[in-house]
């Protein structure tokens, strides 16, 4: 009887002290350029994963060239997955909401179109935490934004070549000339005026500026 105490102290004791099994958690946005979008979220603190592509059209399996053409009603998106022991969907929410212009519901920056505009994808139990981040959000700028939550759509990634595009070392024509993707990122970056769009609207509350 002693030694069945015993092992039922010590087994109990054992478990309590594992750590929580990491729970996983996706969010689906859309902010203009995902390799911006992708970029940024790849530094934070929590996100496990971060894959760019579509959502919100009728097309299955877009390609990017139909997507950039702006005839398939799908919007670029970024699709982060997230340790919820480390962050939540909300703290997702609020850096999400903070890498964007709110106000501007024809694109983002200098990518102008549908494709290109603000949405939050969501399940109907991040619902309610998504317009809870947007109400937050407004009080803090004191006007209305125009992202929409939107119920959640399915996910197609993008091609391998937009995958991580900001750190890969790939070389690739473009207007800056044949350079690494990476390089080709920071150019395009700087010329969109992102950072300093949303440094005007955001202040020192913008977490990416600079990324």
């Amino acid at each position: 009887m002693r030694l069945t105490t015993l092992f039922a102290t010590l087994f109990a004791a054992f478990f309590t002290t594992l750590p929580a099994l990491a729970q996983t958690q996706t969010a689906l946005v859309a902010g203009g350029c995902f390799w911006c979008v992708e970029s940024d979220f790849r530094r934070v603190d929590g996100v496990t994963d971060v894959r760019v592509g579509f959502a919100g059209g009728s097309k299955a399996n877009p390609e990017y060239k139909e997507v950039a053409s702006g005839r398939t009603d799908h919007l670029e998106v970024t699709q982060i997955t997230f340790d919820t022991g480390q962050i939540s969907y909300r703290q997702v929410l609020d850096l999400f909401l903070r890498s964007i212009d709110p106000f501007d519901a024809g694109g983002q920056f200098c990518d102008r179109g549908m494709q290109y505009s603000t949405a939050i994808f969501a399940t109907p139990d991040q619902q309610p935490i998504a317009q809870a981040a947007i109400a937050a959000a407004e009080a803090e700028l004191g006007k209305s934004i125009v992202t929409p939550v939107r119920d959640m759509a399915t996910f197609y990634p993008a091609e391998e070549f937009h995958q991580n595009y900001a750190n890969s070392d790939e070389r690739t024509l473009t207007r800056f000339g044949w350079i690494a993707r990476k390089d080709a990122y920071k150019n395009y970056r700087d010329a969109c005026g992102r950072d300093a769009q949303v440094r005007r609207i955001w202040g020192s509350d913008a977490p990416f500026v600079g990324g």
